[in-house]
């Protein structure tokens, strides 16, 4: 039977394949969460290989939306990444036809930046010493930023500082990490408080597509707590005082205060003068400056004395150092009338009054001079150095020879030249007398004890002709204004008479003295008297002048007469205002001062008649003066309404003449208001009222604030007190000044009180704040205020949530409910409280077992305690309990815990008729074959789930149509063929497919058969599935002859079936065991016959050369049947032909063997060749696969139908995939493919084959399970166990 090796049966086999259900395999989407509702936020992608329309539905129902066609998702509600960073849903896609295909798909919120920095453990508040060192860290801030990356990381700035952000902004600086430094000195002086405003910024990131940097802020308050550093201060800058020379000495003058500027410390205070040799000394403790040796005006260098005072805290500063300040004080020593007048040999301006007086002069006069005459080469000069009107004296002659002369002036102010004129010129002879002497005498009328001073003048006369030039008139009365231009006329001219001729009688003229030819000058020849130096005519300074004119004859014989030259006035001299004017007195009193001023022009000319005014000021309106230049205040004096820090009044007063053009001067009189204590401190709210939480040691309560009109520190101090009353005790009060007489009192809890509420009858206190001025001498400068203190309960207690029965809330699937389920119900004991459920987990359980995460979204607590349905996708065969573990929470909580204990809310979940019958996969291959399946035969199963519970999830199959695809392509319907037993096993109901009637052997083809279910509850629901049942026809029967009897194959058969099945690894179906007599005749002595169907898995049979090929290539499979009696395999009998027709099928098939055989050796012959060229490149190719892994194999694809390869080594002997091209769909997947080329020859069974396994590595062993069966068992001719595949190997099927 070699032929049969080289005969190919071809075989067909038609797979039909069922519609398959849509894939989807996305797992994670991402969705930024600045997204806005309406938005797209995705798309879901589904495929389908049948190309049939896609349906979506997702369960996240609350934020997502999705279109159902194209599987575009849009956002319904707000996210917040910070709340919940990622969502489960569950997605499904249906094509309609099959089962719906459900995934879980997480949707992972993408940060934005919308959240800014927020910032902990606020208020933030310090308190730092006022020198703390530069560049130190004084507070460290913290922010964080809930969003992620650059988003979360905050960096830190001061936007601003109070007070004075100008110049304090730069006082402070902070670091990235939030630390607070100090960049510049601290002054408690400058500024007791600082308030920075800081900005928390993050690094920022993209928001609504834009980029957004987050930033939020807040103030750190900063108190500045005194160190003594600062030196004191003097209340004024300067003092001023006056005391009269000659007073006693411990004359009080005036007293220094000063300050600690360091308020908070207030350190004792001592005086010093720093000055050497001064007559005055000061009060260490009190500053009292006063006098400590004799004051004499005229012996000082000046009138006023110039004191350096240093004032010294007790203790040394911070730094080690003397804290010290100094100021200046001016007291003017003013004058008493205690000095005479003295006279000196000089002439103004020239004299110098430091010398010694003199009492003694001399001066010389022609005898019988005209009256009036000066006495010539005569200086005297009189002066008092006393001041102003002290220095006012008299003069007067005595003496032998007084009568003849008259002293000029007679009264001087100060100083003046003194000059002695002729008054009886007859007295004055030479022939009489050659000298003369007179004494002047300086009488100070205002110092009576030492009024005066003498001084002796001898004249000498000096003789003269008797014949001299006359002139009419002896004296000549001139005038001349003072200041007038050089050159003018005083008068025309004067003329004398000689009665001698000639030489003689010609006269020329001369001034005389000479020193009044520096001022006037006479015209020689007309007697003509005129200016020379108009600049020296100052009537202030001589207001007379007398010379002698001279007339001289040519025998030199002379003649004069007087002339009285009065200067006239002018208002050249404005008035002076005698002395500085600077008085101190205390407030509450009224001051009156004289005011001294002279005016040098002429006495009672209106040039020197002085008027007074005040003029236009701050405080003109508080001051009137008189005519006599005494000014006085219209009232007391308030140094509360003074603005002036120290506490002056400058009040200007103008001294003027009456002459034309007016002249003035100004004089600024300042009047020092000294400060008393006459203010009380007056709190600026009638009452207080504040609150304070109970349990709150050292927390500050309220500020109460008094001032206190006084002006000055020590005077508008005050300091609070609380009386003593029922509650005072817990409570403490500091003070802190604001300001110059502005303090506040800073209430708080005492730290070591605890108050409570609940213990409290009255749930307040009232307190009585005393504001005491500090400087008080008498109890009447203090006031009181009352404060209201309540107290605030604190919410302190958790609230309790009232849970309603566990068995009484049901809700129905599917969106039949919807709105509000229940509301729940929470109370809390505190007298403030607002509460708020918050959900905490969701357990979603079927059956008592967790159903994961698919509950999550279909409930929604809000915060008022309402259970509202979340969702329509409520699905009672997910879940059919939901439990929400919740708690609610008290938003007012300020102290303990501020959540209920945790309560849990069962809801029960309805079940409705919503879930069709859900045929489960078929992975098995159905065959029958007809001639041996009898009625009631089972052939086929289903299985089927229904989600629903009770009725509407109970299934039961039928059988909807039958429908054979014979083989040749035509289709028909067949009826009661099959039919279908359901039964139930654990929720899964399976569906038997029975033989419901006698199967027609002789049909080829395939049923195909659509079972349906159906549950049981309305609304019915159904679904179907088409089984293909593979029919075996007779065509396949084999007929196995045994030399044993029936009885003993009967007997045998099991084993027998064992065997068969062994070679095959196909299902044995005795179709029939019978005698040999029963059967047509047979070559060999059989003795039984057993017909048999040999059937594969995948509904592939073999014939009788195939089941030969394999029996045939086992050999001990095959001893074992030869032992248990098999003789011949051959085709099965399918008709029982008669003699006739056997003997001309004999005939027939002779000549056809006979022309076969022709044709067979004919095909040897050429193919001998053939085979050994393949043979030779087999071996080739043999050779070179052998080199080569499968790995490392080279790909190509095979002709369909030859040994002939596109990629060269391709080796046919090494097992590829099929090409599906060639697929007969005998085989249940893809994977089990293996199949046999027509060309067998390019098997080589050489001796090296076996060792294949050491040259290409790793060996894979033969699993007949997963390889085409048929062809399996055909490689099971030869003995080895591995088999190796090449993936470049293709063939064709039989």
């Amino acid at each position: 039977m070699t032929w049969r090796s080289l005969v190919l049966l071809p075989f067909l086999l038609t797979a039909v394949s069922a519609n398959t259900a849509p894939l989807f395999n996305m797992t994670v989407v991402y969705v930024p969460e600045d997204l806005e509702p309406g938005q797209y936020a995705f798309q879901l992608k589904a495929y389908d290989l049948d190309g049939d329309q896609i349906i979506y539905t997702i369960s996240e129902t609350f934020y997502f939306s999705v279109d159902g066609l194209t599987g575009n998702v849009t956002l319904k509600n707000y996210l917040d990444r910070e709340t919940q960073p990622r969502l489960t849903m569950t997605v499904t896609v249906s094509d309609s036809i099959n089962a719906a295909v459900s995934r879980k798909l997480t949707v992972i919120v993408e940060d934005r930046n919308d959240n800014a920095p927020v910032f902990h453990n606020l208020p933030y508040e310090a308190t730092i010493p006022e020198n703390t060192a530069v560049n130190s860290t004084i507070f460290t801030a913290f922010a964080n930023d809930s969003d992620t990356g650059d988003a979360s990381k905050v960096s830190y700035s001061i936007e601003e500082v109070i007070p004075d952000n100008t110049t304090n902004y730069r006082l402070f600086y902070i670091l990235p990490n939030g630390k607070v430094i100090l960049s510049g000195s601290l002054d408690y002086a400058k500024n007791t408080f600082y308030q920075l405003k800081i900005l928390a910024m993050d690094s920022g990131g993209l928001l609504h597509n834009q980029w957004v940097i987050q930033k939020s802020w807040t103030y750190l308050s900063l108190t500045i707590r005194d160190v003594p550093n600062l030196d004191p201060r003097f209340l004024q800058e300067s003092y001023s005082g006056s005391v009269p020379e000659n007073c006693d000495l411990g004359t009080i003058v005036l007293t220094v205060t000063a300050i600690d500027r360091d308020t908070g410390v207030n350190d004792e205070i001592s005086y010093s003068i720093t000055n050497a040799s001064v007559p005055f000394v000061i009060e260490p403790e009190t500053g009292t400056i006063t006098v400590s040796e004799p004051l004499d005006r005229e012996q000082l260098p000046s009138e006023e004395v110039l004191l350096e005072v240093k004032a010294r805290e007790k203790n040394l500063d911070i730094y080690g150092k003397v804290a010290q300040t100094s100021t200046l004080v001016t007291i003017l020593v003013t004058d008493v009338n205690d000095n005479k007048p003295q006279f000196y040999h000089c002439s103004l301006p020239s004299c110098n009054f430091s010398t010694s007086a003199q009492n003694n002069f001399s001066g010389s006069i022609i005898e019988h001079s005209s009256s009036r005459l000066p006495v010539s080469n005569l200086s005297v000069v009189a002066h008092d150095p006393d001041k102003g009107i002290n220095g006012s004296f008299e003069l007067y002659l005595q003496g032998p020879n007084a009568s003849a002369f008259i002293v000029s002036p007679s009264k001087i102010v100060g100083t003046g030249e003194v000059q002695l004129l002729v008054q009886n010129p007859v007295a004055v002879d030479y022939e009489i007398s050659h000298v003369m002497v007179v004494q002047i005498v300086a009488n100070d009328t205002g110092n009576p004890t030492d009024c005066c001073s003498t001084a002796t003048v001898t004249i000498d006369l000096i003789d003269t002709n008797d014949h001299i030039p006359e002139f009419p008139q002896s004296t000549y009365y001139l005038s001349v204004m003072e200041n007038c231009d050089d050159g003018t006329i005083v008068t025309p001219n004067i003329t004398a008479y000689d009665p001698d001729s000639g030489v003689l009688g010609q006269i020329t003229y001369e001034l005389l003295p000479e020193t009044i030819r520096k001022i006037f000058m006479v015209n020689a020849t007309t007697g003509a008297v005129l200016v020379q130096n108009g600049s020296l005519l100052d009537r202030e300074t001589r207001s007379i002048y007398y010379a002698n004119l001279q007339a001289k004859d040519g025998g030199n014989l002379v003649g004069t007469t007087l002339l009285e030259i009065t200067v006239l006035d002018a208002n050249d001299m404005k008035p002076v205002i005698i002395s500085s004017y600077f008085i101190s007195v205390e407030e509450g009193q009224n001051v009156s001062t004289q005011i001294q001023a002279i005016d040098n022009d002429e006495p009672g000319n209106p040039n020197s008649q002085l008027g007074f005014r005040i003029l236009p000021g701050p405080f003109s309106e508080n001051f009137t003066i008189e005519v006599t230049g005494e000014m006085h205040s219209k009232e007391p004096l308030d140094r509360e309404a003074l603005d002036d820090e120290r506490g002056q009044m400058v009040v200007t007063v103008e001294a003027y003449d009456h002459g034309v053009p007016q002249l003035s001067t100004l004089e600024n009189v300042t009047i020092t208001v000294g400060d008393i204590n006459d203010n009380a401190p007056m709190f600026l709210n009638q009452s207080y009222e504040f609150s304070v939480f109970e349990d709150s040691p050292g927390s500050p309560v309220g500020q109460v604030e008094a001032t206190d009109a006084d002006q000055t520190e020590i005077n508008s101090r005050i300091s609070f007190l609380l009386e003593r009353s029922s509650g005072s005790s817990n409570f403490l009060i500091r003070s802190l000044r604001l300001g110059i007489g502005n303090y506040s009192g800073n209430l708080s809890v005492d730290p070591d009180t605890s108050l409570d509420y609940d213990t409290m009858q009255q749930k307040f206190f009232s307190l009585v704040v005393v504001a005491e001025n500090t400087a008080a001498d008498q109890v009447g400068d203090r006031t009181s205020v009352t404060v209201v203190v309540h107290i605030l309960d604190v919410n302190d207690e958790p609230p309790t949530i009232l849970p309603p029965s566990p068995d009484n809330i049901h809700v129905s699937e599917n969106g039949t409910q919807q709105g509000l389920v229940l509301t729940l119900l929470a109370s809390d004991p505190d007298t403030n409280h607002s509460l708020v459920f918050e959900e905490l987990a969701v357990a979603c359980s079927k059956g008592g077992i967790s159903a994961g995460e698919v509950c999550w979204d279909w409930f929604l607590l809000t915060p008022n305690g309402s259970v509202l349905v979340n969702s329509s996708d409520i699905d009672y065969e997910a879940c059919d309990t939901v439990d929400i573990t919740l708690r609610a929470e008290d938003l007012y909580t300020e102290k303990g815990n501020r959540y209920s204990q945790n309560e849990t809310l069962r809801i029960h979940i309805t079940d409705v008729n919503d879930n069709v019958p859900l045929f489960l996969p078929i992975s098995e291959t159905f065959v029958v074959v007809p001639e041996i399946s009898p009625v009631g035969l089972q052939v086929a199963t289903v299985k089927a789930t229904d989600a629903d519970s009770g009725m509407a999830g109970t299934i039961t199959f039928s059988i909807a149509s039958v429908m054979l695809l014979e083989d040749n392509g035509a289709n028909r319907t067949l009826e009661n063929l099959f039919k279908a037993d359901t039964i139930e096993d654990k929720g899964t109901y399976i569906g038997s497919i029975l033989v419901a009637s006698n199967l027609d052997s002789s049909l080829k083809g395939q049923y195909q058969v659509t079972v349906e279910a159906q549950d049981n509850d309305p609304p019915v629901h159904t679904a179907q599935i088409v089984l293909n049942i593979f029919a075996v026809d007779q065509s396949y029967r084999v007929r196995l002859q045994f030399v044993s009897t029936v009885d003993e194959v009967q007997s045998n058969s099991e084993d027998i079936k064992v065997a068969l099945t062994t070679a095959t690894k196909a299902g044995v179906y005795v179709a029939a065991i019978q005698s040999v007599e029963e059967t047509r005749a047979s070559q060999v002595e059989a003795k039984s016959v057993m017909e048999a169907y040999f059937v594969y898995s995948n509904g592939t049979a073999l014939d009788a050369n195939q089941l030969s090929v394999l029996i045939q290539s086992d050999p001990q499979i095959l001893a074992e049947l030869v032992n248990l009696g098999l003789a011949v395999i051959g085709p099965g009998e399918v008709v029982k032909a008669s003699k006739e027709t056997e003997l001309i099928g004999i005939i027939a098939g002779l000549a056809a063997f006979l022309l076969i055989f022709i044709l067979i050796m004919t095909l040897v012959l050429v193919l001998t060749t053939k085979s050994y060229k393949r043979k030779l490149s087999a071996m080739k190719a043999l050779k070179a696969a052998t080199t080569f892994s499968p790995a490392m194999a080279q790909q190509g694809a095979g002709i369909p139908g030859t040994n002939q390869y596109n990629a060269e080594g391709a080796n046919p002997m090494l097992n590829l995939s099929i090409d599906p091209s060639h697929d007969l769909g005998f085989h249940e997947d893809s994977v089990s493919v293996v199949s046999v080329n027509s060309l067998d020859e390019n098997k080589v069974n050489a001796p090296g084959d076996y060792n294949l396994k050491d040259k290409l590595g790793k060996a894979q062993p033969t699993d007949h399970g997963d390889e085409e069966v048929l062809v399996a068992a055909l490689n099971q001719k030869e003995p080895t166990k591995t088999a190796y595949i090449n993936s470049t190997f293709t063939t064709t099927d039989l």
